[in-house]
């Protein structure tokens, strides 16, 4: 199985940060969102997409900081030592944390709109939307 990045094509904010790290990939990466992904193909349930990004590869599966992680090291060169940091504690507690505060203020970055709003008492679910 290639590589696959999953993430949150509702967001504004996430759709553009994965176009970022789809430039910067090798092809055999696919990059989609979840709501097109065969998920289950994947090994990825809808609520585990809807609360991080994932990275399903050769390796087995990654989500959040280590997610990004695992994309940053696939994608090579200056960002590969980026990429095992996010992964290698402990600058991958701080990356975790880094990525959760990303991750609920999301609708407030650039790109980012109401739509990527996370609803934190459900999870990261936004209010029972599919």
């Amino acid at each position: 199985m290639a590589p696959t990045l999953v993430f949150d094509g509702d967001c504004g904010f996430c759709t553009s940060s994965a176009r970022w790290l789809q430039r910067r990939l090798p092809d055999e990466v696919s990059v989609v969102p979840w709501q097109r992904a065969d998920l289950e193909a994947l090994g990825v349930t809808a609520d585990e997409a809807r609360a991080a990004v994932q990275w399903v590869g050769p390796a087995g599966r990654a989500s959040g900081a280590a997610a990004v992680g695992r994309a940053l090291e696939a994608a090579g060169g200056v960002w590969r030592p980026f990429g095992r940091l996010c992964r290698t504690p402990p600058t991958a507690w701080v990356a975790e944390v880094v990525y959760r505060v990303v991750a609920r203020s999301r609708h407030r970055l650039p790109g980012g709109t109401p739509a990527c709003r996370l609803d934190e008492a459900s999870g990261g679910d936004r209010g029972g939307r599919p």
